[in-house]
């Protein structure tokens, strides 16, 4: 691998980390051009792939990129977390600069058709893992497993619920004794996948929900939401902030240790967010043709309730025969060999059938 590759993964990593310091000094570091910083210099006759997007799978996705160019060092990847609106922004490529234009997206949403129809040169998306939304929260004095209702985590995003010792908190936790704290919530500031796959939930159960927001990746929230910048900035704020409570991927609420709560699914059973209960929830999805599905409530009996794939959006002609076919190779190991990495890391592996059908997808790419 160049370099200059060398150095920006694990920059970008670290900075990640340290997100709560400074969601946007994240942005800024991990944004090669914006920051002012050279691309990773590429080896004779290499190719550089370039990617921005979701931050929901960001730890899987420069897991993948490192271990891939270790193996191939002629293909060079870089990967931006800059959240999944800005991802398809860069993707789709209308009024962007040029030094913003991607090889690759990555988005938690699938792209619409209006997206799509945007893309000149045609669009593939790939399901590449899958994941849970955890609701987790900070109350260092409250041991035991927190339980949500779906009447009670919706009524706290709607503003509706905004103390932790309301009755239709109380109701379903008998015996805990629960504070008198204002519910501060944690939201995204940005246009982000996480976002939509927790809208698209509180859109499935919740019909004030629905007739006042509806599914979507940038929401104007009730009340006095506390607002960060990716996955990251909004699990560093939780870790810090009493009395809070916010959405975040799973692996995120994993990684800084927060505490998750247990949610009501459709079968009125209270679940966490395990690999055993996302693949329940994912289990019953029917992979269409486009690869673009949805799993907002799901009905398995063990299922966790906010479960989602991800995906990776392609062009479908690239016009350079070596990109057509780096990129090829890149998703093909990812989709194969690449999978073998996402459990140990909060990610569920894709099913069997799935990734064959993304495999199918990614052969219609080429130059």
């Amino acid at each position: 691998m160049g370099s200059g590759s060398r150095t920006y993964l694990p920059l970008c990593r670290l900075l990640m980390a340290l997100a709560i310091f400074g969601p946007l000094a994240t942005f800024l570091a991990c944004s090669r051009q914006s920051s002012g910083k050279p691309t990773p210099s590429i080896p004779a006759g290499g190719v550089l792939l370039q990617g921005a997007g979701a931050t929901f799978p960001s730890p899987l996705y420069q897991k993948w990129f490192a271990a891939y160019q270790q193996a191939h060092p002629l293909t060079v990847i870089t990967y931006e977390a800059v959240g999944s609106g800005e991802g398809m922004r860069r993707f789709i490529g209308s009024n962007v600069e040029s030094e913003e234009k991607v090889d690759f997206g990555a988005s938690d949403a699938a792209l619409p058709d209006a997206g799509i129809a945007q893309v000149g040169n045609g669009v593939v998306m790939l399901p590449a893992t899958a994941g849970g939304v955890a609701l987790a929260y900070n109350l260092p004095d409250l041991p035991q497993e927190l339980k949500l209702t779906r009447q009670a985590y919706a009524g706290i995003f709607l503003g509706e619920i905004k103390t932790w010792n309301d009755r239709r908190i109380a109701a379903a936790n008998p015996g805990v004794k629960l504070p008198a704290l204002t519910i501060q919530t944690v939201v995204r500031q940005d246009a982000s996948g996480t976002t939509f796959a927790f809208t698209k939930h509180l859109d499935a159960i919740s019909d004030e929900w629905r007739s006042r927001f509806g599914p979507a990746t940038l929401v104007n929230w009730p009340g006095n939401a506390m607002r960060a910048k990716g996955n990251e900035g909004v699990a560093g704020l939780l870790s810090h902030s009493v009395g809070s409570l916010g959405y975040v991927g799973y692996e995120f609420a994993h990684r800084y240790g927060l505490q998750i709560a247990l949610l009501e699914n459709k079968s009125g059973n209270f679940v966490q967010p395990t690999e055993e209960s996302l693949r329940a929830a994912l289990g019953s999805a029917e992979m269409p043709e486009n690869l673009r599905v949805y799993v907002p409530d799901p009905s398995a009996p063990d299922a966790y309730p906010i479960a989602s794939f991800t995906w990776i959006l392609l062009y479908k002609k690239y016009g350079d025969p070596a990109k057509a076919h780096a990129i090829r190779n890149l998703f093909s190991w990812a989709l194969t060999d690449g999978q073998q990495y996402s459990a140990d890391l909060g990610y569920i592996p894709l099913p069997p059938s799935v990734a064959q059908k993304a495999q199918a997808a990614l052969a219609t790419v080429g130059p």
